[in-house]
């Protein structure tokens, strides 16, 4: 009885073990598809139309943008969405 139970414990670390290989393969594949889709695509449609997402030319000091927040008239608060 006990070489049965070895027998079987032993079967069900392989089956893990198999189960993590098998998981962190699939992982890898499903995450580079994703990384190569996202990613790429979003970086090359925005070379394409020229989307710049940080401003960071070497001539400027800081890559804050200035947002010229200043008080407008009261009426344009009105349905702003």
């Amino acid at each position: 009885m006990a070489k049965i139970k070895k027998i079987f414990d032993e079967f069900m670390e392989g089956s893990k073990m198999f189960g993590e290989l098998i998981l962190a393969i699939i992982n890898l594949i499903l995450l580079s598809v994703v990384y190569f889709i996202g990613v790429g695509l979003t970086s090359i449609v925005a070379r394409i139309s020229g989307k710049r997402f940080i401003d960071n030319r070497p001539s400027k000091k800081s890559y804050w943008r200035e947002l010229n927040l200043t008080t407008r008239p009261f009426e344009e608060y009105y349905r702003q969405f």
